[in-house]
């Protein structure tokens, strides 16, 4: 322990037979519910800008804080409907947008990556100058590799911070990319990389010595991706440099506070590396379960409003995170 070895999700609807169902089917038809976000701009220390959208409640003074996954945001339909799953259970939620996410381009050259946790640990900062006593990280994918990132970087933790619930982690991000540039996984690759290079072509009008869309159009992979703009853009060396700081699994013996990883076995977009059994058995606040199906993050019940995200980790919350 804290290796789970229970397989806990069970319910996986009939019609989505493998894997890459399992994740398609829930991206692109799973309807998003409703929910009533307050919208805030919270202004960057570098100038540039982040939207942040808040479910709120009366006389409450538990806060979840929701991290999307790689080009994803606060209107995806697993992030609504974790909001409105926790809200209903009485917890004020955040869920915010990463650079670029919220439905306007942000200001500066740079977007993203799995490795940056400069943007979380502000919108912490400014999310924990409010009344709350307890707060939870609730990270998908990329998400959940910035929250993991964030716990184990060694800076000063508020004490009011309990851990975090991750699902489909890409925890060795090399070996997740790999996965990524299998034939099989080409729709996944295809999808990102369309809505990343869509957001370059709109900002090197704006940074035309910075952003060159010379040769876009050869982008096929991540790799590629990142070696025209991810590496400039941050000044990493080489791809092997970038790989090497940005993973979170480097970050996992470091951990103050327990963490849950929900990796599903037949997850597409990751490798064996992905899955740190040894790791998770000799760490006490690592707790990772891997479930024999579930997609990247599907996890799916049939005819219910919520997931088995929800509800595994309402039950870790409950009983590993909030004891004290």
């Amino acid at each position: 322990m804290p290796f789970l070895t229970s397989n806990s999700y069970n319910e996986t609807p009939s019609m989505l037979l493998n894997g890459h169902l399992e994740t398609i089917i829930p991206s692109l038809f799973h309807k998003a519910l409703m929910v009533n976000y307050q919208r805030q701009r919270l202004e960057l220390k570098d100038g540039d800008f982040i939207d942040l959208d808040w479910l709120l409640k009366n006389n409450h003074d538990r806060l979840l804080i929701i991290t999307h996954g790689l080009e994803g945001n606060s209107e995806r339909h697993y992030v609504r409907r974790t909001a409105k799953y926790f809200h209903d259970l009485g917890w004020e939620v955040l869920a915010w947008n990463c650079r670029s996410c919220s439905g306007e381009i942000n200001r500066l050259s740079k977007f993203y990556h799995h490795g940056d946790t400069n943007d979380l640990n502000e919108v912490i900062l400014e999310a924990l100058s409010n009344k709350y006593s307890r707060a939870v990280l609730f990270g998908y994918s990329m998400g959940g590799s910035l929250s993991i990132k964030y716990l184990g970087e060694g800076r000063t933790l508020d004490p009011r911070i309990k851990g975090a619930v991750t699902y489909s982690v890409p925890l060795n991000l090399k070996d997740s990319g790999d996965q990524l540039n299998k034939r099989a996984n080409r729709f996944y690759t295809h999808r990102f990389l369309k809505k990343l290079i869509k957001k370059v072509r709109i900002k090197a009008k704006y940074y035309p010595g910075i952003l060159d869309i010379e040769g876009i159009d050869q982008i096929k992979t991540f790799d590629d991706f990142h070696h025209t703009y991810t590496l400039p853009l941050y000044g990493f060396p080489s791809i092997d440099v970038f790989y090497e700081k940005a993973t979170c699994d480097q970050f996992l013996p470091y951990l103050s506070l327990p963490v849950f990883v929900g990796n599903a076995l037949n997850d597409p977009l990751l490798g064996t590396k992905c899955y740190p059994k040894e790791e998770a058995n000799q760490n006490k606040l690592f707790y990772l379960q891997t479930p024999l199906k579930g997609g990247h993050v599907g996890f799916s019940y049939q005819s219910k409003d919520y997931s088995w995200m929800e509800t595994r980790g309402a039950y870790f919350m409950k009983e590993v995170l909030l004891i004290s």
